[in-house]
């Protein structure tokens, strides 16, 4: 797999002087991607009024490293299944990002077999918390309930730091969301093209459409979908921070239930903030090292006393 130095595959460029702005990727000529401000205005404004299928014929056409991270919500079924009766030649097919945070629902993870069996061509990445394979490793390694206790950290672990990973280890440039403006929170002005502080560009295809929409596509079409959408669930993440939503209440109303946040941190800006946790976290890790480096030591120093 090709590398790049940079979690989102490219170096956000901006020059306040001609507006101009880039997500490129030094180390693989020719696949650059180059948006001038008023350009990436001209863009929305003219995509606003496509449907999504057109929206995504442009990407694939338009992005080169284009993916799909999707949980297997509503809209990203509806994506998957829209960009299967594309007719794509297999070169230009949109590969699947799933990030296997090892606390999903047990019918979350049925559904992900169900579609490997329904789009059979189209390509599944699955990536996991660095170092553990198992919701039990994880507790082991990091305490019990962590999402408890450090909820920041735990999203990073979990949900940032593995897309990063998997950003790096693809050279992925630009990713389709799930996301609309109808699922209310920090999504409510949602353009459809966007680009991150670290140049990812991110394409929102049914940022327009309403959860009806979405729900009559899917009914339509026979996509397969998690059967908590039938128990009250409208957006399904982790078993531990999701709840069904009430009548009248947003969809993501039953994510972080009682909490402030809206958003897992995939999402946010890649900030200070989560420097502030990437440095922690490689902190704790330097610790760890040296307590298991003292501890082999002072074994080894056992081991020879004893033996002579």
């Amino acid at each position: 797999m090709s590398r790049s130095s940079s979690p989102g595959s490219a170096a956000f460029r901006s020059s306040t002087d001609s507006g101009y702005a880039s997500a490129s990727n030094s180390d693989t000529e020719g696949n650059d991607v180059m948006f001038t401000s008023k350009h990436l205005q001209f863009l929305n404004r003219q995509l606003q009024f496509l449907e999504p299928q057109e929206i995504l014929r442009w990407c694939i056409t338009s992005l080169p490293h284009l993916y799909q991270t999707t949980a297997f919500g509503l809209t990203g079924l509806v994506t998957l299944d829209m960009l299967s009766k594309l007719k794509i030649p297999r070169p230009q097919m949109v590969d699947l990002i799933f990030i296997d945070t090892l606390h999903h629902f047990q019918e979350t993870l049925d559904l992900v077999d169900q579609i490997r069996e329904k789009y059979p061509l189209v390509n599944l990445h699955v990536v996991k918390p660095a170092g553990v394979n198992t919701s039990e490793e994880f507790a082991q390694k990091y305490g019990d309930k962590l999402w408890e206790t450090d909820d920041n950290r735990y999203d990073y672990l979990v949900k940032v730091e593995p897309a990063e990973r998997v950003y790096r280890e693809l050279d992925v440039h630009a990713v389709l969301t799930g996301r609309r403006r109808s699922q209310g929170g920090k999504r409510g002005d949602l353009p459809i093209i966007e680009i991150d502080e670290a140049g990812l560009i991110k394409i929102n295809p049914l940022a327009n459409w309403s959860f009806q929409q979405v729900k009559q596509y899917i009914t339509e079409n026979n996509v397969p979908y998690n059967v908590l959408l039938d128990r009250g669930y409208k957006s399904v993440g982790d078993w531990h921070s999701t709840q069904p939503v009430k009548e009248g209440e947003d969809e993501r109303a039953g994510r972080w239930k009682g909490q402030q946040k809206t958003e897992c941190g995939i999402h946010n800006p890649r900030s200070k903030y989560a420097q502030f946790l990437m440095e922690q976290e490689k902190q704790r890790e330097k610790a760890a090292l040296d307590e298991a480096l003292r501890k082999a030591s002072l074994e080894e120093s056992s081991a020879k006393t004893a033996s002579s």
